[in-house]
């Protein structure tokens, strides 16, 4: 079984940043960049589960929800990962990268 500790830490981490954050910091681009990140977390995870049907998209429910769109998508993605029987080599660390540079463009 794959360690995802790493990403539910990272993802765990965005999260708070998202709902600690301002609405003006939300709505100039903070609540986008995680909107963003839960969909590619989502999309991800439902490869992983069922690579044979056509992944749903999460939808825009808005800046104030964003924050839990991505901790849902995230780990979504790490239990997907944990229990596949082959998970796709490196995903748990390119996933990682990925919720960290969201965080980078987020608030950096």
């Amino acid at each position: 079984m794959l360690d995802v500790n790493p990403l539910i830490l990272a993802v765990d981490r965005f999260a708070d940043r998202l709902r600690a954050a301002p609405e003006s910091r939300l709505r100039r681009g903070a609540a986008a960049e995680g909107l963003a990140l839960a969909r590619e977390l989502s999309l991800r995870a439902q490869r992983v589960e069922n690579p044979k049907r056509a992944p749903l998209l999460m939808p825009d429910a808005g800046v104030f929800t964003v924050a839990d769109q991505v901790m849902v998508a995230g780990r979504d993605l790490a239990q997907a990962l944990h229990t596949a029987k082959t998970p796709p080599g490196g995903e748990p660390e390119g996933a990682v990268d990925l919720v960290e540079a969201a965080a980078g463009r987020a608030f950096g």
